[in-house]
């Protein structure tokens, strides 16, 4: 072989679309025997950066193809997507081009040219950051060496123990792993376990497990806890300069198993029809001063978790469950949004202040529905005269719900799972659906207001601020919600590729009681872009609002508290220029971080709820159960059961009586013989099959199908020819796959899994 790298690369740049390996032997006038050097040398060039490999297998020039950086997600099946840290489309990485690289890597990725509807692909050039140092997961040990196998199915090589470094791990225990070396081409990740954690069954294991993964503080250091202990009662010194709001019937509402109360309400009907509202937010400001141990500790934290049976909790109980929690009957220092709203729900008068309440009443959601939605006697004899505050409370609630929905505010109003567990074993006894009552909507009405009114407050006295923002979809996906969306009959104008929340409004009220309801609101949710917060106000487009902040819980959200202390230092004049000079080189910082922290709260959350989903039907398998059809793709159909908040798939393998084709326009499955069709909405029963924790799957199998009544009588039903097969004539195995995506906002969680509606917007 004659010819050098740089004649190579001067041959490859003269083809400009790029040339396959065939042509390259040709022009390079490679040998048979020289073949296998110059397959290396090529390989050289690409991972190098000089090459880049198009679909086909084509070499071009890298600096011919777009370079973008981000993170890179791996699917549990092997290959993975690249997130552009720009923004921008996901890109595809075959598995083939995977083997250096594990989920979470910073990687520079060269993108191949796609064709026009389809995804781009690209090739990792450059490995930047690695995205893990420890792992968590299952010890096996083997003569001389053993291996972990991670619990996050994203990675899927096993991490190599040496000899003498498993510590005192015993086979099949969870363990922290600390990596010591990355994969390559010729050899596996390999490690040092740092911690034995236990036994998988153990149910401390199991949130010891997500803790150690997700890297959450479980642990406050003495400094900030020696602090926390410093402020445990009031003193006269705290009430002065505070507006006296001890008179007023304030009131908390919360789930019952709730141990921190953050926020407390009270209103009085005025003359004209109007009605005013205090929202009194625990003044944890007061406490956590800048800079120190405890302000420290809950930015680090930057939110409290909330799992199923415990609280990881932003700061210690002795000011979350003590002195900062607004709890029946005990004076509290608080900050009071003050906001009068006339009978159209419009705010006429906002008014803000440091002061001082004492709750006559702690509420729960279920008391207030027993009031307000049943009318049930006992209970409106046993809160005497606050039923008849309650009663002006529905009432401002309603108008502000009524005023939010004509400014084109989008309601997910999606069902939630609540995990019921025995406090005793950690066992799950159940899952239920969480209910949403008037209660629920009085509480995040009034949060929102007060949100909305600070935000509007700091951004007119144009104080630097930090704000809660939620841009619009992207064009992309816009495109591709209208599109699934007309596929059951739902109109979408993208003709601009935008789209108003008003438009979305319509199109899902349209849907409510259809079969498609439920899968068109998670659709339309996750094609909706992450809320975040930001120093720069770019307003929050699923609450049609110009102007938004979290002003509500500074207990458990560090942006609160920010918030918090910007407001009381403009109320007492001491933002002086410097001040707020410091503040808007500050925020934007502290906005990356919090929502950061957010999304690794809510990742943890979903994940432990997931896990005890999965536990809970690994002792049914065998069992017939009740569900629905919520989605359908070309490889089988996805039910939600009906007793249970539990979703599962019958892969279209399983399907013997038919040879099945995938419509895509009308999500839906239909046999090429018997002409049986399968919709999103339809009545199934299915035996639960099996379960696969380390998978994150449930599979099942048809018992029974019950078609709905469709209305969208103009629906094609032609078959189609497929283009390859997506399902089989019934003969011989072949095993199913699972795919499971989850979508949806994480609100307001409590001490103890309880969770009130509304407070992620």
């Amino acid at each position: 072989m004659r010819v050098t790298r740089e004649e190579l690369l001067r041959i490859i740049g003269e083809q400009g679309e790029g040339i396959v390996l065939r042509q390259l032997l040709r022009l390079c006038s490679v040998d048979r025997t020289e073949r296998q050097g110059f397959r290396h040398l090529l390989s050289r060039l690409v991972d190098s950066g000089e090459l880049a490999v198009l679909r086909g297998q084509r070499y071009i020039l890298a600096g011919r193809t777009a370079a973008v950086t981000g993170r890179l997600s791996m699917h549990r099946d092997g290959y993975g997507f690249v997130t552009p840290q720009d923004g921008g489309s996901d890109v595809f990485i075959p598995a083939r081009a995977l083997r250096d690289n594990m989920h979470g890597d910073l990687v520079e990725v060269n993108v191949s040219p796609a064709a026009h509807g389809e995804r781009r692909e690209g090739r990792i050039i450059r490995t930047l950051e690695r995205g893990q140092q420890t792992i968590v997961g299952r010890y096996e040990s083997a003569r001389n060496v053993g291996r972990v196998i991670a619990d996050d199915p994203r990675i899927s090589q096993a991490i190599v123990i040496p000899a003498g470094a498993a510590g005192k791990a015993q086979n099949g225990q969870v363990v922290v792993v600390g990596l010591t070396s990355y994969p390559t081409e010729r050899r596996p990740a390999m490690g040092r376990v740092q911690e034995v954690l236990g036994w998988p069954d153990d149910p401390n294991v199991e949130v010891l497990t997500v803790v150690r993964k997700y890297e959450l503080p479980s642990e406050f250091p003495h400094d900030a806890l020696a602090e926390a202990r410093k402020v445990a009662r009031l003193t006269d010194a705290d009430l002065a300069g505070r507006t006296d709001l001890r008179s007023l019937t304030v009131v908390t509402i919360d789930g019952e198993t709730a141990r921190d109360f953050d926020d407390a309400v009270s209103v009085r009907r005025e003359p004209h029809g109007d009605i005013r509202l205090w929202v009194s937010i625990a003044d944890v400001s007061h406490y956590v001063r800048p800079g120190s141990a405890l302000d420290r500790e809950a930015y680090l934290r930057g939110t409290s978790v909330y799992f199923p049976d415990r609280c990881l909790p932003m700061l210690p109980e002795t000011l979350s469950n003590g002195i900062c929690s607004l709890n029946p009957r005990e004076d509290r220092l608080t900050l009071t949004a003050e906001l009068l709203f006339d009978g159209a729900g419009v705010r006429k008068e906002a008014l803000f202040y440091p002061s001082v309440i004492c709750s006559s009443a702690r509420l729960t959601y279920t008391q207030v529905a027993q009031v307000l939605d049943e009318r049930n006697p006992q209970v409106i004899d046993e809160l005497g005269g606050i039923t008849d505050d309650l009663a002006v409370m529905e009432e401002l609630a309603r108008r502000l719900m009524v005023r939010r929905h004509e400014r084109g505010s989008i309601d997910f109003d999606l069902p939630e799972p609540e995990i019921v567990i025995d406090l005793t074993t950690g066992d799950t006894l159940s899952i239920v659906r969480s209910v949403r009552t008037i209660a629920h909507r009085v509480i995040e009405e009034f949060m929102l207001a007060a949100n909305e009114a600070v935000a509007g407050h700091l951004e007119g006295q144009q104080i630097p601020s930090l704000y809660r923002i939620h841009e619009p979809p992207a064009p992309e996906r816009v495109l591709a919600f209208a599109e699934l969306a007309a596929g059951f009959g739902h109109q979408l104008d993208v003709s601009e590729g935008k789209v108003t929340g008003t438009q979305l409004q319509v199109l899902l009220e349209a849907a409510l009681g259809r079969p498609e309801e439920l899968m068109l609101n998670r659709v339309l949710l996750r094609s909706m872009k992450q809320a975040r917060y930001a120093a720069e106000n770019l307003g929050h487009f699923g609450l049609a609002a110009q102007t938004y902040t979290h002003f509500t819980s500074p207990i458990r959200r560090y942006p609160d508290l920010v918030v918090h202390r910007i407001l009381k230092g403009q109320l007492a004049g001491t933002l002086s220029l410097a001040e707020q000079e410091r503040l808007a080189g500050a925020l934007p910082e502290i906005g990356m971080h919090t929502s950061r922290r957010e999304r690794v709260a809510m990742e943890a959350e979903r994940e432990l709820v997931e896990l005890k989903r999965l536990q809970f039907m690994v002792d049914r398998i065998g069992e017939t159960f009740d569900g629905f059809i919520i989605g359908v793709t070309g490889s089988g159909l996805f039910v939600e059961l009906g007793e249970f908040f539990v979703e599962g798939m019958i892969p279209v393998t399983s399907l013997q009586d038919d040879y099945y084709v995938y419509l895509d326009k009308q999500h839906s499955l239909i046999g090429s013989n018997t002409r049986r069709l399968f919709r999103i909405g339809d009545r199934v029963r299915v035996i639960v099959v099996a379960v696969s924790i380390d998978r994150r799957q449930i599979e099942f199998s048809l018992q029974e199908h019950t078609p709905v009544q469709q209305t969208d009588a103009g629906w094609e039903m032609e078959i189609p020819k497929p283009r390859r097969p997506v399902g089989r004539r019934p003969s011989g195995n072949q095993s199913g796959e699972d795919r499971k995506q989850t979508g949806g906002r994480g609100p307001k969680g409590k001490s103890g899994g309880r969770r009130k509606a509304g407070k992620r917007r």
